[in-house]
């Protein structure tokens, strides 16, 4: 055994914290991004002439292509080259794409652009948790975790107040005398100022150094002809923990870009909401939510480990998404503060579970599939989540509704068998960890080497 794999040499605090604020940041810009479509509806859909099912597709489809069948190449990138480049790439990317969403003019060169957001942030998850994985040793990932999702699951309540702001400030004319977004109709202003913004965060990462990958010897899939047969063939030798794992998660986060591309709307349309309202109240309530949700996950994992209580991360899991239920029900509350409030906690909810599910997959792979881990959750996730999700809600309002006030009926009827669904395959995966244990097989070990020693 050589030196560094027995003891592992972990960039200074300093340095792997600064590194975790950028990520943070990234994330945060990263959901705004993709985010500013939930508040603009109604602009949109009017400005172009477009359809509810079409902005169902904006909402997902369009940008879920490229972030999606991305993701895989994404990782096994960041398996092999500088993740710090790939990511500021990335930033660059769908940034720019940001600000050519406020200069579309019809749906088809809006899709166009959330197809380029979608392929820039493909390359955030998958090199952001292989560089926090790489920052700091195996007892303290939960925080710095945890710190990455919170800044994901802020966004929202961020992308709700700062563009309801934005709108607000421009439609009483406050950039009247700004160049370049001056003339602009207020949604498209809010594209241009946020994708703007989101560059300080590439240029700023420029300052990062790449830290060492750790363990990078110590279990090393074996070379295969086409790169990815190794981690696909980890995959299935594993198939009993992963499939239900990465479906849960899937499903689970179907019903969160389901609700979430539409709650705005179901606020505006339903219960007479303002963007003044939606920046005052369902922007900082998200907010709120979305700080208490990760820390409780981080901190949650961060006991489990120190008390060695390593499959409690699959109880979490198994009952969280249940937690949800209440916010797909807000429409039925009858008052707009009470439905702003429940909507607002599942952001609490799912930032949970995202937090210790890809604090999970750290745990069960080898170091050297850690991006390529994430990058699957974020396929799936696109796939089956941010693909069908708004579309889904979409559908049902326009084609068995036919009316679009009745969009909130829509994401009770996506979002409550999506979550039970979701928990009872998380729950199949703890089964089929604990049968893994048992056998003992690889990543059962790699989750808690002492079984090792145990036999």
């Amino acid at each position: 055994m050589t030196a560094s794999a027995a003891a592992p040499t972990w960039p200074r605090a300093g340095s792997a914290w600064w590194m975790v604020s950028l990520l943070f940041l990234a994330g945060i810009f990263s959901v705004i991004d993709r985010a500013i479509l939930n508040i603009v509806v109604d602009p949109v859909r009017m400005d172009l002439g477009i359809s509810e099912e079409q902005i169902g597709l904006l909402h997902g489809l369009a940008f879920g292509i490229f972030y999606a069948f991305m993701g895989i190449p994404m990782g096994l990138l960041a398996d092999r080259v500088s993740r710090k480049r790939l990511l500021i790439a990335g930033i660059i990317t769908w940034s720019l794409a940001t600000i050519a969403s406020g200069y579309a003019t019809s749906f088809g060169e809006l899709f166009t652009a959330r197809l380029l957001v979608g392929l820039g942030e493909a390359a955030l998850g998958p090199c952001a948790i292989s560089l926090i994985a790489d920052m700091f040793p195996p007892v303290k990932r939960g925080r710095p975790i945890s710190i990455f999702m919170m800044g994901q699951g802020l966004a929202n309540g961020i992308a709700i107040s700062v563009t309801g702001i934005i709108i607000s400030i421009a439609m009483v004319g406050g950039f009247a005398s700004v160049p370049v977004i001056g003339g602009m109709a207020p949604w498209r202003t809010a594209f241009v100022i946020c994708g703007a913004v989101g560059m300080l965060v590439a240029i700023a990462l420029a300052t990062t150094r790449e830290p060492v990958r750790q363990n990078a010897a110590a279990i090393r899939p074996v070379k295969a002809a086409l790169p990815g047969a190794a981690e696909a063939k980890f995959f299935w030798r594993n198939r009993g923990v992963f499939i239900p794992l990465y479906f849960a998660f899937a499903i689970v986060f179907l019903v969160a870009y389901g609700a979430g591309s539409w709650t705005p709307a179901m606020l505006m349309r339903g219960f007479g909401a303002s963007p003044v309202f939606l920046s005052v109240w369902l922007g900082p309530l998200s907010i709120g939510f979305a700080a208490i949700g990760p820390l409780l996950g981080g901190f949650l994992l961060d006991r489990s480990m120190k008390s060695g209580k390593v499959m409690a991360r699959f109880g979490i899991l198994s009952l969280t998404p249940l937690l949800a239920i209440p916010s797909a029900l807000a429409v039925t509350s009858g008052n707009m503060y009470i439905a702003t409030a429940l909507v607002a906690s599942s952001a609490a909810v799912f930032s949970v579970v995202g937090t210790v599910m890809f604090a999970t997959l750290q745990a069960i792979v080898p170091p050297q599939m850690r991006g390529s881990s994430i990058a699957l959750t974020l396929v799936l996730n696109t796939m089956i989540g941010a693909a069908c999700g708004p579309l889904l809600v979409a559908s049902i309002t326009q084609r068995v509704f036919g009316d679009t006030t009745m969009v909130g009926w829509s994401i009770a009827i996506v979002g409550i068998p999506g979550l039970i669904l979701g928990a009872a395959l998380y729950a199949l995966a703890w089964r089929g960890m604990k049968k893994a244990r048992i056998a003992g097989t690889e990543t059962a070990l790699l989750l808690d080497p002492e079984l090792k020693v145990q036999t």
